[in-house]
């Protein structure tokens, strides 16, 4: 009996046109709007709102400590792969557990509204917000892993990066100015009612196509996640390629505000140039690189985009030799530069669903947006120290160097010339006989102490640095500083402690992992099955 004829692949524009008309790539954008709108609170309405109401602006700078959530949310990651809540499925479900919280929290914010005295309980409530809000972050980007298929995820990306930021300028900008004709507490009703509708669209979403089975133990929760992707095809690789890619423009954005102030201009152009130019190139940068990853490939995107936001910072560079203010190529400069910003980060994003796998999709995405987001916190002290040695124009020369390293480790997954790079399991022979639990558990520690003693050292570095630099005359302090790390003062020292200890931990799951998969031990996670949705 013949085979009957395998089903016509669609081509790329086909393919395209479909996937912008999907209920499932509908659903992931318009869930964005979800994520951006308490983040806009957190981050610039409610410093705003305690300022505007006379709150000391020591304590409005505490308030900041109120987004650290959103930097550690990989830690409790492996909660919500592991448990699945009674309705509605394990991601759904979590995101619908998470909208009720803050809608909850969002109108006990308005009852305490108006109130200097309360300044405390502002706190307790923006933290608890952001708690809420980091939780929904991972459900949602679990749930694009999971239902997304493979020809949906470019159009999906710029979607969700237009309507997040919608959401953010809504919460943000949009609820300051509503507040001065309405009053706080009806502004923070009315958010609150928001996620009445986006609870019904989290209902209404499409569960996926393939259920990834849960972990079975809250073990396998946080160990399978590292050992499943360190198994893959050039993990280490690709691991460092999502620490480097963006390695230049993140240097280069690092200090772009004073930048433009030492150049000479002004605050309004600066608004215009950094606000309005800056947003719309950036969302525009999301959606074309969204929309080339499907028409073109993921190979191809990542290696066209990786050289143009290596060498944007080259408009920079023409500003500082100009001689002054020159507003066609501000413009133009910080236009390019934030254009090809979001043409990377649309293809990267589209790379972090394709390398995530789907049983484990809650902690893998966490653990690599965390990874991405390390070196932008290295940026600003290093970017400093580089201005303030060598200037302006050297500075923007030498940051082009940084992307090189993120295109090697690009080259090493995925060569020039390949569409799409496969993320497959590693065939490479074990390196020797599977390790025993001692034997990897002590591999953990000894790494983990050793990354712990290793970010112990750089944040007391950074701080040394940055009182030398700051202070005329001042020493180079740097056992001062390691013991003032030691010693926490306040609760901005204490979350720095947490954080060390995270990246200790993190890290020696991660050395563990590693030694057990160079010896066989994640053959069966590996699975390329697990990693998308065909």
């Amino acid at each position: 009996m013949p085979s009957s004829p395998e089903p016509k692949r669609l081509g790329a524009i086909a393919s395209l046109s479909r996937a912008m008309r999907s209920w499932r790539t509908a659903s992931v954008a318009l869930l964005s709007f979800s994520s951006g709108l308490p983040l806009g609170l957190v981050w610039i309405a409610l410093p705003d709102w305690m300022r505007s109401i006379g709150v000391d602006i020591r304590a409005v700078g505490v308030f900041t400590l109120a987004q650290a959530p959103w930097a550690f949310k990989v830690v409790w990651s492996p909660l919500m792969d592991r448990y699945v809540p009674p309705f509605w499925g394990r991601r759904r479900g979590w995101m619908a557990i998470t909208q009720i919280a803050l809608a909850l929290l969002g109108l006990v914010l308005a009852g305490v509204g108006g109130h200097p005295d309360t300044l405390w309980v502002v706190g307790a409530i923006a933290l608890a917000i952001a708690i809420a809000s980091a939780s929904q972050d991972i459900a949602i980007d679990a749930y694009a892993v999971e239902v997304l298929r493979k020809d949906e995820q470019g159009a999906a990306v710029g979607a969700r990066t237009a309507v997040y930021r919608a959401a953010m300028m809504t919460s943000g900008g949009g609820a300051i100015t509503m507040a001065a004709h309405f009053g706080w507490p009806a502004v923070n009703i009315l958010l609150a009612l928001v996620y009445l509708p986006i609870l019904v669209l989290t209902w209404k979403a499409p569960e996926p196509e393939v259920q990834a089975p849960a972990p079975r133990t809250l073990r396998e929760a946080v160990w399978h996640p590292f050992l499943g992707f360190l198994s893959q095809h050039r993990a280490l690789e690709i691991l460092a390629f999502v620490l480097l890619y963006k390695a230049a423009e993140q240097l280069t954005q690092a200090l772009t505000r004073p930048f433009l102030i030492d150049m000479g201009y002004s605050a309004d152009h600066r608004g215009i140039a950094l606000a309005t130019v800056g947003l719309t190139a950036t969302i525009i940068g999301a959606f074309i690189g969204g929309w080339v990853t499907t028409l073109i490939g993921l190979g191809h995107s990542l290696w066209i985009f990786g050289f143009l936001q290596t060498f944007a910072g080259l408009g920079y560079y023409l500003i500082s030799i100009a001689g002054g203010p020159n507003l066609p190529l501000m413009y133009s400069a910080t236009a390019f530069e934030l254009l090809t910003s979001g043409m990377g980060t649309g293809a990267f994003s589209v790379l972090l669903l394709r390398v995530t796998q789907r049983r484990f999709s809650a902690t893998q995405y966490a653990l690599f947006s965390s990874l991405f987001a390390l070196p932008r916190l290295l940026a600003g002290p290093i970017s400093g120290f580089l201005v303030d040695a060598i200037g302006w124009p050297s500075f923007f020369l030498v940051s082009l160097t940084m992307g090189i390293p993120g295109l090697v480790m690009l080259a090493r997954f995925a060569p020039p010339g390949v569409r799409e790079p496969q993320f497959t399991a590693d065939d490479t022979p074990p390196a020797g006989p599977p390790l025993g639990a001692a034997s990897l558990a002590g591999r953990g520690i000894a790494g983990g102490l050793a990354l712990g003693v290793a970010g112990l050292l750089i944040v007391a570095l950074l701080a040394a640095l940055k009182t030398l630099r700051e202070t005329k005359g001042a020493r180079f302090g740097f056992g001062d500083a390691v013991l003032q790390a030691l010693q926490p003062a306040g609760i901005g020292g204490w979350l720095q402690i947490v954080g060390i200890v995270a990246f200790a931990i993190i890290g020696g799951l991660l050395v563990a992992a590693v030694s057990a998969a160079r010896r066989g031990g994640g053959e069966a996670l590996s699975s390329a099955s697990d990693l998308s949705v065909h």
